[in-house]
């Protein structure tokens, strides 16, 4: 990170150790029984236990086949070095409801290791049961990102760190000051901090350690990796038709490669923003994107955090970030890695399946929209078609969740063939 980037951002925490007030998600939920659908009237749940450490939630091996030595080296800041005793500090942190307003909600809570640093809810669930907007995106492989939330309102993972604690609707802290103020109160935290930093507990150390624990967070080792390695027998003949149907005709690689010309068999992101079609209930979004200029502070992230979490305004997705009537309705391109263990699926926790995900975009997503991306169009993919992409898919799945993503894979399978809520075959091969 570069000198003027860490300035920005030392500015930026300065604001919001002040206690920067703004206009108006997500964090959240643990496992809940009955999700958020988006579209639905806000709906608070009872407080759940904040998921705990465990083994999916140690920092883990560089020595991973598919793991990018020289990006993972780039990613880690000059002025913030990875050290043993800094990402210790971060994993207590990450895992502590303290820094939460009531002690109910901690970082763990909507990226819980066990579902791959997400919490499978449609959208996340904070203090006293306030559903937000968003999903909750994973925290595996987020240090390559060149942005972090679903609108790259964030640079950086300390930029990322710190909205959730001071967003009413997350953890609720009236200004990250308040929540250094409660951590700053345990003995321990202040030894840790001396020991790490020098000196006692601040709001530019505590989003520090926390990013360096999360930055530890890597997940490749998958089938798909071994194959890439060389190993033809690492995946099945249905997950190989898939990876070839993902650069063809399924046109995935439209938004989930590096370029149209440059496979990724790294991330699967162009790192890029698109608006796909994805509005469970439309939206005036030309109305709503001139009421957001006129009550969301061009540059002032934390009121725009504050909007994408809190209001209706959530569907502008980048809009809200950039302002540009091009960005209205685009939301950042994933990284499709452990995908099983991340549903449901999209910005707005809107499709359960992948199934449902298919669907979507074989039939060329929600049409009539003047901001859809061009790469949109119907696919016309067979039922086969389908299920083969979808077993490449599966074989993106970093050995230590392969168990839990059996079990997911089975139950989408089984849920699809009842339920398939998005699929639309005249759409799909209206073209073909």
């Amino acid at each position: 990170m570069n000198s003027v980037l860490r300035s920005r951002q030392t500015a930026y925490l300065a604001l919001l150790l002040l206690g920067t007030a703004a206009l108006i998600g997500g964090c959240g939920g643990g496992s809940y029984p009955s999700p958020r659908v988006a579209g639905q009237q806000t709906t608070r749940y009872p407080p759940q236990p904040v998921p705990g450490t465990g083994p999916f939630a140690r920092p883990r091996s560089l020595q991973q086949i598919g793991l990018p030595a020289e990006a993972t080296r780039a990613a880690i800041p000059r002025d913030n070095p990875q050290t043993a005793e800094k990402i210790d500090l971060g994993q207590k942190l990450f895992f502590d409801g303290r820094l939460s307003v009531d002690d109910t909600v901690a970082c763990s809570t909507c990226h819980d290791p066990a579902r791959a640093f997400t919490d499978g809810n449609a959208v996340s669930v904070g203090i006293k049961g306030r559903t937000g907007q968003r999903n909750a995106p994973t925290i595996l492989n987020a240090l390559y990102n060149k942005t972090q939330f679903w609108d790259g309102r964030a640079q950086t993972l300390e930029d990322q760190a710190v909205l959730p604690i001071v967003n009413p609707s997350e953890m609720g802290q009236p200004s990250l000051d308040a929540a250094v103020a409660r951590i700053a109160s345990v003995k321990e935290y202040r030894k840790a901090f001396g020991r790490v930093f020098g000196r006692q507990p601040n709001g530019l150390d505590l989003v520090s350690a926390i990013a360096s624990y999360e930055r530890t967070q890597v997940s490749y080792d998958s089938p798909f990796d071994h194959f890439v390695a060389g190993d033809q027998g690492a995946i099945d003949t249905a997950a190989r038709r898939g990876w070839a149907l993902f650069n063809s005709r399924g046109r995935c690689n439209k938004c989930h490669a590096l370029s149209q010309d440059r496979l990724d068999v790294t991330n699967f992101t162009d790192h890029g923003f698109h608006n796909i079609g994805v509005m469970v209930v439309p939206r005036n979004v030309v109305a709503m994107a001139h009421l957001a200029e006129q009550s969301v502070k061009a540059g002032d992230m934390v009121a725009v955090d504050r909007a994408a979490i809190q209001t209706d305004m959530s569907v502008l997705g980048r809009f809200l970030v950039t302002r540009r009537d091009s960005d209205i309705g685009a939301f950042k391109t994933p990284n499709l890695r452990n995908l099983l263990l991340t549903a449901p699926y999209f910005h707005d926790g809107s499709h359960e399946t992948l199934w449902d995900v298919l669907d979507h975009y074989n039939k060329g997503g929600r049409r009539g929209d003047p901001n859809l991306d061009r790469d949109m169009q119907p696919l016309g993919l067979t039922e086969r078609d389908i299920d083969d992409v979808i077993a490449y898919l599966a074989s993106l799945t970093s050995p230590d969740y392969r168990k839990p993503a059996l079990r997911e894979l089975a139950r989408q399978r089984k849920l699809s063939q009842t339920t398939r809520p998005y699929r639309d075959n005249v759409k799909a091969f209206a073209s073909k």
